[in-house]
């Protein structure tokens, strides 16, 4: 028999169905970031776009490279996936992935603060966009990271 783990999974089928949860979930995140990518590349050509000042538009091509990076290393989990197929290495690719999904999200909460600032900006006025973005930035780091590591800290702490 198997050496198995905690919980009666094998390390294959461990590796496996983190794996499969990781695709998953970057499958789910994905089609956003697509959207807001898309969105970006919209803006540009619109008449309004002309009329910002030179801060809105760094604010704007910074959103727009956060959310690019964030693409590339949300994809970059199915491409390491499907290069280093039958590789019989895939704990550390499910290892690598985690990284560039984690890396991949980090820049989407930038990029999705940053279109918080540009988007208040322009329909609110430039002063609420420091707001706006704070508040966004601040929701995110509750729900996003400090959520999920408070709960994995206090598990740590029960064994």
């Amino acid at each position: 028999m198997p050496d198995t783990e905690p919980g009666g999974e094998t390390r294959k089928q461990r590796v496996d169905r983190e794996l499969n949860e990781l695709l998953g979930e970057l499958r789910i995140a994905l089609p956003g970031v697509q959207m807001l990518f898309a969105f970006l590349l919209t803006v540009p050509f619109y008449a309004r776009f002309e009329m910002l000042t030179a801060a809105s538009r760094a604010v704007f091509f910074s959103t727009f490279t956060f959310t690019t990076i964030a693409a590339v290393f949300m994809i970059a989990p199915s491409s390491n996936h499907r290069i280093s197929f039958r590789a019989q290495d895939k704990e550390r690719l499910l290892l690598r992935a985690n990284g560039f999904a984690i890396i991949g999200v980090a820049f989407l909460a930038l990029a999705i603060c940053g279109v918080m600032f540009f988007m208040s900006g322009m329909v609110l006025g430039p002063g609420w966009a420091p707001y706006a973005a704070g508040a966004t930035g601040t929701l995110i780091a509750l729900t996003w990271y400090v959520a999920p590591l408070a709960r994995k800290l206090g598990r740590r702490g029960e064994g």
